[in-house]
């Protein structure tokens, strides 16, 4: 089992980062997208569409736009996956109030138990200004946790900035 988490702003290229290790593990069949964007909009629906394209046919995507920690106690030792993406998730869980924390104790756990190669993609929510709201602020703060605790549960973390993965874990 390797576990590694990606954190970046938007566009940073995190999720393509993630993407092109993933493929170059795959030893046989398809890597998995665990995908937890859902199609509210059509902003949403284009940018779903488009990174389907970008990722090709050869991925197989599995919906887990609620159920991540089930999608990846699921997942074979042989395979290869990529969560995209952790701040989405957190979104759908705040959006149908779910309890966040049993949530996020529940991906921690099935993160520390997955035999799968795993990355987990999400956006560092927490290096602009303070959000002006009181939502904005809760999410800002449970994404904070979250990594934190996904942080210490995994092999390796990378900080992807203009494309550039910087290795935060484990150092050496």
């Amino acid at each position: 089992m390797t576990s590694i988490l990606v954190l970046g702003g938007a566009r940073s290229g995190k999720s393509a980062f993630a993407q092109k290790a993933a493929e170059t593990a795959v030893l046989a069949g398809s890597p998995v997208l665990i995908a937890t964007g859902q199609a509210f909009d059509d902003e949403m629906a284009e940018r779903i569409a488009r990174h389907q394209a970008d990722r090709g046919e050869s991925w197989r995507t599995v919906e887990a736009p609620l159920a991540l920690a089930e999608a990846i106690a699921a997942l074979p030792a042989d395979a290869v996956a990529v969560v995209d993406c952790l701040t989405l998730w957190l979104s759908n869980l705040m959006l149908d109030e779910r309890d966040i924390a049993a949530a996020a104790t529940a991906l921690v756990e099935a993160v520390a138990a997955c035999p799968a190669r795993l990355w987990l993609v999400s956006n560092e929510v927490g290096l602009g200004l303070v959000p002006e709201t009181p939502l904005g602020r809760r999410f800002r703060d449970e994404a904070g946790r979250l990594h934190q605790r996904l942080a210490q549960a995994v092999d390796e973390v990378y900080f992807v900035a203009a494309g550039l993965p910087l290795k935060l874990k484990p150092q050496g």
